[in-house]
């Protein structure tokens, strides 16, 4: 069987995404899995692998030059000049590679050039330095695919979050918490569901008010928008309960009762999963037509270039990306 071709974005130079690739492509468990090709500095990886043991650079110009068969790693630097490196620094011309290199990734991925994009850490202040709008990665590849419903997921060993909403403010999250909103949110988890072939689907759905709204004591959205979404979404076949109230709900998931939650805001879903996992968690883009995993973690500026930032949360990533494409591939 041919490994699956993954489109590795580097991120911000001058963040740890160079460091934790180096590491991650050091693992020989990488190779095994898939076949990288990096997208990203050429001059920011050699620095980084040269710290960490890590394969060589194979400088390609289109991906029908990269050889597999040899241990040097092909890396795909694209058009923009690359700015020098000043590590644990923002530079506005490092967040603008790191957004064209995830712009490039993607058309790669839409081109079926790769299977499926892994990204690195951008800096989100860096990017709008830079001149580009967007929230984060999950709005930047559902624009550059001309995808209007998507939604971001964190994936663990033990967690399967969605979010409702994720990048804005409490209050617009409140009121993104509608009956259309939260059932397409529930469809979404449901064919994400399906690229890991399991054997049921199980999704939770939380509550947005403390208890669930204690029957309206505390709040009526889980009556008069949550519950009615789950319904549609039950008429649709979708094995789908709730809504649970979240300081619960994750436990019982851990506990093998569910195969993924529905969270309603950013917070609900990001807190809990970076407590359990925050080394070994995944960020996932789902609903876009094509498969993207991240590490989830920031640049880490204060920590760039030590030699310290761990790569755990990068081959999950890899790893991730590997089951999405073999479970595409299973359901075609």
């Amino acid at each position: 069987m041919k490994l699956p071709v993954l489109g590795i974005t580097m991120g911000d130079i001058n963040g740890v995404g160079p460091e934790v690739l180096a590491k991650a492509l050091a693992s020989p468990r990488v190779r095994e899995r898939c076949r990288p090709l990096i997208v990203g500095g050429v001059k920011a990886y050699d620095h980084a692998r040269r710290v960490v043991g890590a394969p060589p650079p194979m400088v390609i110009h289109d991906v029908s030059e990269a050889d597999f068969t040899k241990e040097d790693v092909p890396i795909l630097e694209g058009a923009l000049p690359i700015p020098p490196m000043h590590m644990g620094n923002l530079d506005p011309e490092a967040g603008r590679c790191a957004i064209e290199w995830v712009r490039l990734a993607t058309h790669l991925a839409m081109e079926n050039k790769v299977d499926a994009i892994v990204t690195c850490p951008i800096n989100k202040e860096g990017m709008h330095r830079a001149g580009y709008d967007y929230p984060g990665h999950t709005e930047l590849i559902a624009g550059e695919t001309g995808t209007e419903e998507y939604r971001l997921a964190l994936i663990s060993k033990t967690l399967r979050i969605i979010h409702n909403s994720t990048h804005c403010s409490l209050r617009e999250a409140i009121d993104l918490a509608n009956t259309d909103r939260i059932a397409t949110t529930i469809r979404i988890a449901d064919q994400g569901l399906g690229l890991l072939a399991l054997r049921k689907r199980r999704i939770a759905v939380c509550g947005l008010n403390p208890h669930a709204g204690e029957a309206g004591a505390f709040g009526n959205e889980e009556i008069d928008e949550i519950a009615p979404a789950i319904a549609t979404c039950q008429a649709e076949d979708i094995d789908c309960s709730g809504p649970y109230p979240a300081d619960t709900i994750l436990r019982r998931m851990t506990a093998g009762e569910f195969d993924m939650v529905v969270a309603m805001y950013h917070d609900q879903g990001h807190a809990p999963m970076k407590l359990v996992a925050m080394d070994e968690g995944v960020n996932v883009t789902f609903g876009v037509p094509v498969i993207r995993t991240s590490v989830d973690h920031g640049t880490a500026y204060d920590i760039a270039g030590q030699g310290i930032a761990r790569e755990n949360s990068l081959l999950a990533a890899i790893d991730l990306a590997v089951k999405f494409v073999l479970g595409r591939e299973r359901s075609a």
